[in-house]
């Protein structure tokens, strides 16, 4: 195990898996000599070059389309969108090709593609570099959404988005790109996609959590064991494919349920999880399913508004006493 950020955990991850496979390659605004608009790709254009680590014009749907179509020749191919608040500009590549190439061609082509993007606020980043929108791509058939919280988690999600022949969309907190863990001194280690983690075992009610919010969900964890309320925390780690199996079994075990995301809580994917509770576990449950997530305005600047806006550990606190009753 080596100690690292999670910043560096995707960046040493990128860095092993160009050294094993000739064929991957990254584009991406700015990712060259410059190292990226956030400095994960430092080192990585030095090392692998122009052909390996190409720099983009600000132009989203060129980036996209590039590795789209290099990825439909048999390239793996990494494109970074350094604000996921811009896909926005390309989600005709995104959503219309990348998910749909393969079942358009009956299977005959496989599309090799991880689009690494960030989410998230608490940075007094304004409205349009603070949104977290990985809901959009949850309701699209044929990508995988991957959403680590952890060094571990992002290292072990990407190394299995890279080796997979599928399009996968891989979302990075901004706010956790200095957060440290221990990793897997492994060049070949991957975790599954589809499979939760269960970060602190509990008996008297389920949170689900994703993203920075695993870790206010821990604090409040923390908060409601002061009252001897213990709260099981899973982290889905990714939302397509979704580990329903784990989330069910814990509904079934603590009889309530929160679930807590970044994104607005109108429509997000949250509400899915809630539906999946409700439809599957509904005999199990003692209390409302309770869903905490931003509030449904645009991310504000200030920083007292922006955490008005977005959840809280207070606004979790909240939702377990409500679901408790």
């Amino acid at each position: 195990m080596a100690e690292m950020t999670f910043m560096v955990a995707i960046r040493e991850t990128i860095r092993q898996e160009m050294a094993s496979d000739p064929y991957l390659f990254m584009i991406g605004e700015d990712i060259g000599p410059y190292g990226g608009e956030h400095g994960l790709s430092q080192g990585l254009w030095e090392q692998f070059g122009d052909d390996r680590v190409r720099d983009a014009p600000i132009s989203e749907n060129a980036i996209i389309g590039c590795a789209l179509g290099a990825a439909m020749t048999g390239c793996r191919a990494i494109a970074e969108i350094p604000f996921g608040d811009f896909i926005g500009v390309c989600m005709d590549q995104v959503f219309n090709q990348a998910a749909k190439i393969r079942y358009m061609s009956g299977g005959q082509v496989r599309v090799a593609l991880v689009i690494r993007t960030t989410m998230g606020g608490y940075m007094g980043a304004a409205e349009q570099h603070s949104q977290s929108l990985a809901s959009w791509f949850v309701h699209a058939p044929g990508l995988k959404v991957v959403i680590p919280s952890t060094p571990a988690d992002a290292a072990g999600l990407l190394r299995t988005a890279i080796r997979d022949r599928n399009p996968a969309i891989f979302f990075e907190h901004k706010g956790l790109y200095s957060t440290k863990g221990e990793v897997p001194d492994d060049p070949n280690f991957t975790i599954p996609f589809g499979q939760a983690h269960i970060v602190r075992p509990g008996n008297d009610c389920t949170v689900v959590a994703t993203s920075l919010q695993v870790s206010k969900a821990l604090q409040a964890a923390d908060e409601l064991a002061k009252e001897g309320i213990s709260i099981e925390v899973i982290d889905p780690r990714t939302l397509v494919p979704l580990d329903e199996e784990t989330i069910l079994k814990s509904v079934k075990k603590t009889n309530h349920a929160v679930i807590v995301h970044e994104e607005w809580a109108m429509a997000g994917y949250g509400a899915e999880i809630a539906a999946l509770i409700a439809d599957k576990t509904i005999d199990y449950l003692d209390g409302p399913i309770k869903r905490v997530g931003a509030k449904h305005v645009p991310i504000p600047f200030s920083p007292p508004m922006e955490n008005f806006v977005l959840p809280q550990t207070s606004d979790i606190v909240a939702a377990v006493r409500e679901t408790l009753g």
